[in-house]
């Protein structure tokens, strides 16, 4: 039922989260409200104790009180964590629909992992609005979402999407991690959004105590000597050895301002992105996994016979100490009596010496899990989908029923096409609207989606893996002063020096050469075909170039002619959007200038 229904699946998740929600939330209003009574009965009750006399009483109230109405507060968090972590995981369950309708507006969509004049991402639609980052991504943490990206941005080779193939396959069915891995890192996603590598740089710069060994002893006697005086002091003593200890304390810190400051500086703005990942690491390091690939990525969690979650938790417990400088007579106190920052810049350096090279591994690690569960999730909520077999026979491509999976229509129209071998080039011919460039775009997709690790948009797909680039929707700029078809040439020439490498490349050329005339671009389509003929290369190329059809002749078993048609019927232009072997032999140019009002 799951897998054949996960829209249903989804809906009573929702419902039922948001359910508990609504309960959690009743008995957070009920606690808090219980906080307040407790509060105020146990300052009248210390009042009339203590006006009554009875000073033992009221300040066992008073002691006792505290301890209460600090283990109510603790409650109450623990109450409103899980308030939210319900209502995070109805909101989840929520957006997996609206993926399922294709309603993505409200979606990252990715649009800062755009690089220009990259292989393909523009042209297939990777990245920005209505895209396939927005349809997979379930990263909340700004490491997930880019390493995804990452994954999207470069084909895997034959290894690596294997074992992510398992990876997923093992995550797949195991909805409840899934969810609530994503649902942790939401508790604290302002600030996972941060990128840590600034601070990762400094974790890794030199140690402020090295070669101060002075300092180190002055940071562990100065705090106990200035109690003891202040002890000496307070019984009935002179005062000017305590005096004395807290200006050699405060020239100490005066001293070294600017490097406590830095050290304040650099680490306490990471303290909550450190707690939302020491939810996340606690979650990944209590899973038992079996496939390869997840299991050595939670091997990397482990140092020093310890889990990465409780480094991460020292760490994020040291930052919280520094930070209790934040108070202007705390500071005093902390700083110029007990040598506070010292202290806690000193653990820190402990910490650095153990972790600085491996924390950036661990969130890495954690980045990694957030991408596969992506990837696994996109194929839950598609149990129509088909997983790749990677084929290790060159540019084997056999697809049956393939679509495009940013086409949310349940009557989307699939297609079905083989090919094999180097230089191969599928020649598709069609009429203008009639779906040429929707089906170069549909293979596109379904190829970076199979390189990523991913279930495809068809009943069955064997692919040989390669880099894919596209040359589709190429446009003048006016900026660089570069004509739409000069523009196609310079992709063009990224293509014959990326084919020149030897690596295996499918190239996908919508309208070839569009922007010049008919002689100049048949005799260039021509040429390109037959030097791409010679490399580690294959590919669709679509067209209205009649006459490049007779490649098939020239060039027999390397290029294929394929069409899309179109038909009138009740004096209406319609489209089947077929796939059919041949040259299209309709065109609807006229026909459509007709309805346009144009008089031929």
């Amino acid at each position: 039922m799951i897998q054949n229904s996960p829209e249903a699946l989804f809906a009573e998740r929702e419902q039922r989260f948001f359910a508990a929600e609504e309960r959690q939330a009743a008995k957070y209003r009920w606690v808090g409200w219980l906080r307040l009574a407790f509060f105020v009965g146990s300052v009248l009750g210390c009042v009339v104790l203590f006006y009554y006399g009875r000073n033992g009483a009221g300040l066992a109230l008073l002691i006792s009180g505290y301890f209460i109405f600090a283990a109510l507060i603790h409650w109450h968090n623990k109450i409103e964590y899980a308030r939210k972590h319900q209502l995070y995981l109805g909101l989840i369950n929520r957006r997996e629909r609206e993926r399922l309708r294709g309603e993505l507006s409200d979606f990252p969509d990715g649009a800062e992992f755009q690089e220009p004049n990259h292989y393909y991402t523009a042209d297939l639609d990777v990245f920005g609005p209505n895209s396939v980052f927005q349809v997979l991504n379930r990263a909340v943490t700004r490491l997930g979402q880019q390493r995804l990206a990452e994954w999207l941005k470069t084909p895997a080779n034959a290894q690596e999407i294997l074992a992510r193939q398992e990876a997923v396959a093992e995550l797949q069915p195991d909805l409840e991690w899934r969810q609530n891995l994503q649902a942790r890192a939401m508790h604290h996603h302002r600030k996972t959004q941060q990128l840590p590598q600034p601070f990762l740089l400094w974790l890794r710069s030199p140690n402020f105590f090295d070669g101060k060994g002075w300092l180190v002893a002055a940071t562990f006697l100065l705090p106990l000597l200035t109690i003891a005086a202040a002890v000496f002091w307070a019984k009935g003593h002179t005062h000017y050895p305590f005096l004395g200890l807290v200006l050699i304390q405060f020239l100490i810190a005066a001293k070294f301002t600017r490097q406590r400051d830095e050290y304040y500086e650099e680490s306490t703005g990471m303290y909550e992105t450190l707690r939302s990942y020491t939810d996340l690491l606690v979650h990944i390091e209590g899973r038992t996994f079996q496939s390869a690939k997840a299991k050595a990525l939670q091997q990397q969690l482990k140092f020093d016979e310890k889990l990465a979650s409780e480094h991460v938790r020292r760490l994020a417990s040291i930052i919280q100490f520094l930070s209790a400088r934040l108070n202007t007579y705390l500071n005093f106190i902390l700083n110029h009596v007990l040598m506070w920052d010292f202290i806690w810049m000193w653990r820190l350096e402990r910490w650095k010496k153990t972790m600085s090279g491996n924390i950036g591994q661990v969130l890495n690690t954690a980045a990694e899990f957030e991408a596969l569960a992506s990837l696994a999730a996109f194929q839950y909520a598609n149990p129509g989908y088909a997983v790749p077999r990677i084929s290790n026979q060159p540019f084997t491509f056999e697809a049956e029923d393939l679509s495009h999976p940013l086409i949310f229509n349940p009557g989307r129209k699939a297609n079905s096409i083989a090919f094999a071998g180097a230089g191969h080039t599928v020649l598709i011919t069609g009429s203008n609207m009639s779906g040429k460039s929707t089906f170069l775009r549909a293979v596109g997709v379904n190829m970076v989606l199979a390189f990523t690790g991913t279930a495809v948009c068809a009943n069955r797909l064997t692919v040989f893996p390669g880099q894919v680039y596209t040359s589709m929707r190429t446009e003048d700029n006016l900026a660089e002063n570069t004509s739409s078809f000069y523009a196609e040439l310079k992709r063009l020439k990224i293509l014959i020096d990326l084919t020149a490498t030897g690596q295996p490349v499918y190239y996908f050329l919508d309208e070839i050469l569009k922007g010049t005339n008919s002689h100049d671009r048949h005799e260039g389509a021509m040429a390109l075909i037959r030097q791409l003929n010679h490399r580690q290369a294959a590919g669709f190329v679509s067209t209205h170039d009649l006459e490049l059809g007779n490649m098939e002749q020239e060039l027999p078993g390397s290029v294929q002619n394929f069409s899309f048609n179109s038909y009138f019927e009740d004096g209406q232009l319609r489209f089947d959007y077929t796939l059919r072997p041949g040259i299209c032999q309709s065109f609807n140019a006229s026909q459509l200038m007709r309805q346009m009002g144009i008089e031929l």
